[in-house]
C-alpha cells in the first residue's frame, strides 16, 4: 500500500498482485497510509485506488485464512475494523476509485470510504463470503444495509450474488460511473475540487452526516448547530461570505 499526494489530493494505492488480496501486513500498511493522510495538512481529499486494472481488491487472502488459527484471523479482522472505522473519523472525504473486481473484504474497504466511483466494464462487485461458509466480517453486514437498504443488502449477502457496475450504480452502491478510460481523470478532478474547497466545512459536513445518522433528529440537529457555530469562526467562512458579496471566486486556505 502506497500513499502519494499531488495538488492537495492523497492517493492510497493498493498494490499486492495479482488480486490485491490482503493479509494482516497489507491491512497494517493500509492503516499507516490512512493515518498519514489524516495527519498531513497538505492532503485535503483522499482517493483509494488500485494499481491493478483487473482488481480493486478480491478481499482477504483465503489461503492465509485457511492456514491461520481462528485467533489469528480474528486479530486481522479486529485490526481491519479499527482502520476502517478510523477512515470514517477523518474529516476528509475518501473516494474509492473502482475499475476492477471489488469483492468481499475488497468491497468492504470501498464501503468504508465516503463515496464510490466506478467505470463501465465487465468487473463485478459483491460480498460472496457466504459461499465460503462465512459472513462479510469487515463491516459489510453493517455498512452495506445502511448504504443500499436492508432487503437489498440481505439478498446480496445471503446469496453471494455479484453485481455489474451498472447494477451497482442503480442501487446506490456506486455513486458515479464513468466511461472506461475516464475513471482516473474524473475521480482526480472531483477530489481536486474538494481539495481546493472549504476543507473545514467539508470535514464538518462529513462529521454531521456520519455521526448524525446514528443519532436522534434532536441530537443530530444539536450537532449541526455546534458545527455551524465552529465554522462561522473560521477564516474560510469569512472568505466565502466576503467573496460572495464582492462577486469573486473565494480563495479557501483550510482554516
Amino acid at each position: 500500500v502506497e500513499l502519494t499526494s499531488e495538488g492537495g489530493v492523497g492517493f492510497i494505492s493498493l498494490d499486492r498482485p495479482p488480486a490485491n488480496s490482503y493479509d494482516i501486513a497489507f491491512i497494517e500498511e493500509l492503516g499507516e497510509a490512512v493515518d498519514t493522510a489524516a495527519s498531513e495538512d497538505n492532503v485535503r481529499a483522499v482517493v483509494v485506488r488500485s494499481a491493478s486494472d483487473k482488481f480493486f481488491s478480491a478481499g482477504a487472502d483465503v489461503k492465509a485464512f485457511a492456514a491461520n488459527s481462528t485467533e489469528k484471523n480474528i486479530e486481522m479482522i479486529n485490526l481491519a475494523h479499527r482502520i476502517l472505522l478510523g477512515m470514517a473519523a477523518v474529516p476528509k472525504i475518501f473516494v474509492a476509485q473502482i475499475g476492477g473486481h471489488a469483492l468481499g473484504g475488497g468491497l468492504e474497504i470501498a464501503l468504508a470510504c465516503d463515496l464510490r466511483f466506478g467505470s463501465e466494464g465487465d468487473y463485478r462487485l459483491g460480498v460472496p463470503e457466504v459461499t465460503l461458509g462465512l459472513l462479510p466480517g469487515n463491516g459489510g453486514t453493517q455498512r452495506l444495509p445502511r448504504l443500499v437498504g436492508s432487503s437489498r443488502a440481505l439478498d446480496l449477502m445471503v446469496t453471494g450474488r455479484q453485481l455489474s457496475p451498472a447494477e451497482a450504480l442503480k442501487i446506490g452502491l456506486l455513486d458515479r460511473m464513468f466511461p472506461t478510460g475516464e475513471l482516473d481523470s474524473e475521480t482526480t478532478k472531483y477530489a481536486s475540487t474538494l481539495a481546493d474547497g472549504a476543507s473545514k466545512a467539508i470535514g464538518s459536513i462529513k462529521r454531521a452526516d456520519a455521526s448524525g445518522m446514528q443519532m436522534s433528529l434532536d441530537d443530530g440537529l444539536a450537532l449541526e448547530r455546534q458545527l455551524i457555530e465552529e465554522i462561522f469562526r473560521t477564516s474560510d467562512a469569512h472568505e466565502g461570505i466576503t467573496a460572495f458579496s464582492e462577486k469573486r471566486k473565494p480563495k479557501f486556505v483550510g482554516s
